[in-house]
Formats: structure tokens, C-alpha cells, sequence
């Protein structure tokens, strides 16, 4: 059995379809699958076709849930200073996190919408494939944050450019012993963790959306399947809506024509939606 042979097993034995992520990123978390529990391909295969709790353990493995408060500094100040302050005429402003992992960028987005007074029109959908990194988002508790450096992210976003002064503990309780952070409830409010396999076509909303942000999912896509990702987004924006990516993702061919880069965001272009 080769790789894609067992992908193949996979998508017929689950709801699961991973036939379109990049090849090397997908085969190098199923070789991990293999040497935990030491088994052959022959061998995954066979039981991820008799075990349904199984597969929820390789799906758990092969999808990556790796993120942080305010990953890329530059960008949430760019938000917070020259992009968002521009939604203070909106009623509501509908956001998209797409592959949230466990829930750092969502918390990070919902505090700049704070800051600028805007929080209370703010409605968030956030979703991933994986439930267990939504459990975690749910909870808003992280361990090992400190010593990553979310403190540090947060003042160069709040503290060290902008001549504002904001202390990390207005959103955050701090247990420095256990290197543990924990989201305050304020910043819970009108968010909805849902689980969603970006792959497949249904939405588990209605909403058109002001803010789709994606970052650093796409990079785990072959070009057809980011291009199919990227229409599904731009079909899910308002007119002049916003999509954000990943530092080292971006828009190509067809879609440099849909969208009008504005520093590190891409503004929906071409196409009017009425507000509802």
C-alpha cells in the first residue's frame, strides 16, 4: 500500500478527505502515526477501515494545530490602527475564523475589537476540523504560553509602537508557576466554536462575513484545493469584505483580480452584496 492508497482507504472509511493536502506536509504525520503505535501502512489501513475511534485518533494526528497570541506582531497592529477602526459605522461585524486550531487568534482578534470599543457588534464563527483543539479554544487555557513569548507579542502589538498602555492581565489570568494563561469571560461573548472540515462544501452558517481569516491553513493545501478554499471565502464576503492570511500564504491568477491587497489584508473587490 502506498500513502496515497491509504488516503484513499481513509476517504472511503470516514467523513474525512485528506487526498488534496500537500503531500509532504500529510505523509510526514502519517509516518508519525505508524511509529506511535508501531504498525505497518498495511497495517493502518486495515484498522483505520475497523476502528471509527481510530480514526479520530490519525485525524487528530495528521491535522496540524499549531498557533499563538498575536503570531506576527505587524499585523494585528496594522488591524488595529489603520484597518478596523473603519467598521465603527457597522451594526454587526460577522467573522469567519477558518481552522482556528485552539482559539489564540480568535481571543487576539476579539481583543482589538475591545480596545476600540467595538466588541458588542462583533459575531465570531470559529472552526476546525479537529474537536479537540476546539475543547481547548472553548476553555480559553493554555499552558506553556510564557515562555513563547505571548507577553512579549502582546506589548508589541499594544505597548511598545502604538502609545498605548494595556496590561496583559485585563484579558488574561497568569499562573507563572504553571506557565498557564486563561481568557477572561469577557472576551467570550458571542462566539460560536463549530466543528467543520474547511474541505468539504457545506457551511455551517448562513452568514455572509465581514472578516474570513485563515491563517496558515492553506500552506497544507495543494494549488487546486486552495483555490477551491479561496472561492468558498470569497463567496462568504460582503462586498469590500476582508480575507486573512497566513505571512507566507497569499493570492494568485484569477483572485489578484477579486481582491485588493491592503498591507498584510485583502479587500473583496468586484462584486456587491446587499447587507442583511
Amino acid at each position: 500500500m502506498t500513502y496515497k492508497e491509504y488516503l484513499h482507504v481513509l476517504k472511503e472509511h470516514s467523513p474525512y478527505d485528506f487526498s488534496e493536502y500537500s503531500d509532504n506536509s500529510i505523509f510526514r504525520r502519517i509516518q508519525k502515526v505508524m511509529r506511535d503505535h508501531q504498525i505497518s501502512l498495511e497495517e493502518l489501513g486495515a484498522r483505520t477501515q475497523a476502528d471509527k475511534l481510530f480514526v479520530e485518533e490519525v485525524v487528530e494526528a495528521i491535522t496540524v494545530n499549531t498557533t499563538e497570541l498575536f503570531r506576527d506582531p505587524e499585523v494585528w497592529r496594522f488591524l488595529l490602527e489603520k484597518h478596523l477602526p473603519s467598521y465603527r459605522s457597522n451594526n454587526f461585524i460577522n467573522i469567519w475564523h477558518a481552522g482556528c486550531s485552539t482559539g489564540q487568534e480568535v481571543y487576539s482578534l476579539l481583543i482589538l475589537f475591545n480596545e476600540l470599543g467595538l466588541l458588542d457588534k462583533v459575531r465570531v464563527f470559529a472552526t476546525d476540523i479537529s474537536q479537540k483543539a476546539l475543547e481547548i479554544a472553548k476553555k480559553g487555557a493554555y499552558k506553556h504560553q510564557l515562555d513563547r513569548g505571548c507577553i512579549e507579542n502582546f506589548d508589541e502589538v499594544f505597548n511598545n509602537h502604538s502609545g498605548r498602555s494595556v496590561n496583559f492581565s485585563k484579558y488574561f489570568d497568569v499562573d507563572e508557576k504553571k506557565d498557564e494563561i486563561s481568557v477572561k469571560p469577557i472576551l467570550k461573548k458571542n462566539v460560536k466554536f463549530i466543528r467543520h472540515d474547511l474541505v468539504k462544501k457545506e457551511l455551517p452558517f448562513y452568514n455572509k462575513m465581514d472578516f474570513v481569516f485563515c491563517r496558515n491553513v492553506l500552506i497544507y493545501f495543494n494549488i487546486k484545493l486552495q483555490t477551491r478554499i479561496v472561492q468558498r471565502f470569497f463567496d462568504s464576503l460582503y462586498a469590500n469584505g476582508t480575507l486573512v492570511l497566513g505571512a507566507h500564504e497569499g493570492l494568485s491568477g484569477f483572485f489578484k483580480t477579486k481582491f485588493d491587497r491592503q498591507g498584510p489584508v485583502y479587500k473583496k473587490s468586484n462584486v456587491f452584496h446587499f447587507r442583511y
